[in-house]
């Protein structure tokens, strides 16, 4: 089977929470996350866009840096990116075979009772990578939680927990603090933690798991960052960038050096698509993508809708089955004018009709079903000129493939 078969096939696995696999894997390794040093970011909403700013500054210092982060929009090879570029397939497709027979040992071994996620190959796929093109420092995106994602063998120089909201509630929990137990899981003994503008109940729990590990608590908020620029829209990724600024002032400190010039670019030149993406297209059509999928997300770009102040745009919507929608309707349906529903390529999409009559249940505004999102963007644009895509990353793969149609 062609590795990168392989790597797909493990996807029937789905989410296995635990470092078990992740820790047997990278140890028959000879472990390759040790190979650089790491700088390890958890949150609900923001910590991709986090990762970004950071990896951005650190090469923008002149350091050979590299980032992990999920999922991807298009291509598999968005996941692992060194010196601003994707890896390439062939190198993806080396370090797969070879991650394969490593796990068919011990698989025979009985040194792995089951085979590892998709999700625990990719992560020891990124360390393997990155040691291999000789990255310095790589910024690592939790996948999901902290506590048993696959990312936490990392023993890194700095970590941030970002923000925290209800999202992933049938793995992490149902309420902030659980949620914020488990993504203050990745602080590690005397590493310091930047953390974002968090909820009260959350940010306690952070402290809390802080202090019984020795480790810094650094704040950031908004105001960190007057008179920089933030290349990314939106009031909440002033946020992000301020929490970014603190993360980057921490690893300078403990040894990486970042010159005040380098956070700047980092903050103001980040490539990364999807997060209030403006895309402009002939005819003088134009998609607004964003990559919100939870209801904390939903918020933050309705506020941004809201404060364009123009015409409210149809807004395209697909959604995973196991994602809050209703709470997502509630804060976008008052800032569009039409919602167009569909299902995004992936096997876990939410079925347009369940999302139809969710829609219904919290506002009036006019819904149309489309059986593809080819066929919802041109239901969209038929009602304006100026839309938005929102409510699924795997949607916005599929918008952002029609577009390059386009």
């Amino acid at each position: 089977m062609d590795p990168l078969a392989y790597l797909r096939s493990l996807e029937q696995f789905g989410i296995k929470f635990g470092l078990d696999n992740i820790t047997t894997l990278v140890a028959r390794l000879e472990h390759p996350e040790r190979a650089f040093q790491s700088v390890h970011i958890a949150g609900t909403n923001g910590k991709g866009s986090v990762t970004a700013m950071v990896d951005r500054a650190l090469r923008a210092a002149g350091h050979r840096s590299a980032r992990y982060t999920s999922p991807h929009l298009i291509d598999l090879t968005e996941r692992f990116v060194i010196d601003g570029r994707p890896v390439s397939h062939a190198a993806l497709t080396a370090v797969v075979d070879h991650l394969r027979r490593t796990i068919e040992a011990l698989l025979g071994e009985a040194a792995l009772s089951a085979p590892p996620t998709f999700f625990e190959v990719t992560t020891a796929a990124a360390f393997e990578l990155f040691r291999r093109a000789g990255v310095e420092v790589a910024v690592i995106e939790v996948g999901l939680g902290g506590r048993l994602d696959a990312t936490n063998v990392v023993q890194p120089v700095a970590t941030a927990v970002t923000s925290i909201a209800l999202d992933h509630e049938r793995h992490l929990g149902s309420t902030l603090e659980q949620i914020a137990f488990e993504k203050a899981g990745i602080i590690k003994p005397g590493v310091p933690v930047v953390i974002g503008e968090l909820p009260p109940v959350a940010e306690a729990v952070v402290e809390q798991v802080a202090r019984e590990r020795g480790a810094r608590v650094i704040r950031a908020s908004a105001a960190d960052v007057h008179g920089l620029s933030v290349g990314l829209p939106g009031a909440h990724q002033v946020r992000n960038a301020a929490v970014a600024l603190k993360l980057l002032e921490t690893i300078a400190a403990r040894g990486t050096a970042v010159p005040r010039d380098a956070i700047a670019r980092g903050l103001a030149e980040p490539n990364w698509p999807g997060r209030l993406d403006r895309r402009r297209l002939s005819g003088g059509r134009e998609a607004l993508l964003d990559a919100a999928h939870n209801p904390a997300g939903a918020v933050a770009l309705a506020s941004y809708l809201l404060s364009e102040g123009d015409r409210p745009r149809p807004l395209v919507f697909a959604a995973m089955r196991d994602k809050d929608s209703s709470g997502m309707f509630a804060a976008l349906l008052p800032a569009v004018s039409h919602l167009v529903l569909t299902r995004s390529t992936s096997p876990r999409s939410a079925d347009p009709s369940t999302l139809e009559a969710q829609a219904h249940a919290i506002s009036d505004v006019p819904v149309t079903i489309a059986a593809s999102p080819a066929h919802a963007l041109e239901i969209a644009w038929a009602h304006s000129e100026r839309i938005v895509v929102a409510g699924s990353i795997f949607l916005l793969g599929d918008v952002m493939k029609e577009l390059e149609r386009s």
